[in-house]
């Protein structure tokens, strides 16, 4: 086989790879959010789930995310947040770390540093979920 052919059958394969690796919508996430997240955050994501009341725990307010941050959502901070990476050294109670969203066939995620970053796809999902329920900032 030519290596014309050769290419051209490489680039048809690699062509057809990043068509099957998509980011996830955010009904997958939302699944993901009610078996992981609910529990505390709430359905809604407000802080106020049944778990938090028990626990005494405060969490915070997932609908507010980008306001608290100038209408921006942090992806990078939100992925870190979830995966645990950003907990480290924290006394006291904790989210827990959920090691089953950070298995399985990765997708690639705009972290907001306009590069591409491999993101396991259930955490892609919990983070694309989470950002669709975003509530516009109120104007003052």
């Amino acid at each position: 086989m030519p290596l014309r052919a050769v290419f051209a059958s490489l680039a048809v394969v690699a062509a057809g790879c990043a068509a099957a690796v998509s980011m996830p919508e955010p009904p997958e996430g939302r699944a993901l959010y009610t078996d992981y997240c609910a529990a505390c955050h709430g359905p809604g994501g407000g802080g106020d789930g049944p778990l938090a009341d028990e626990s005494g725990l405060a969490p915070p307010d997932l609908t507010r995310i980008a306001a608290r941050n100038g209408g921006d959502f942090p992806r990078a901070e939100v992925l870190s947040t979830i995966d645990g990476y950003t907990r480290g050294g924290v006394e006291g109670p904790q989210m827990p770390e959920f090691g089953d969203l950070l298995m399985g066939e990765t997708v690639p995620v705009d972290t907001g540093d306009a590069r591409l970053s491999p993101v396991p796809r259930p955490l892609a999902a919990l983070l694309v979920y989470i950002e669709s329920i975003q509530e516009e900032e109120e104007a003052s």
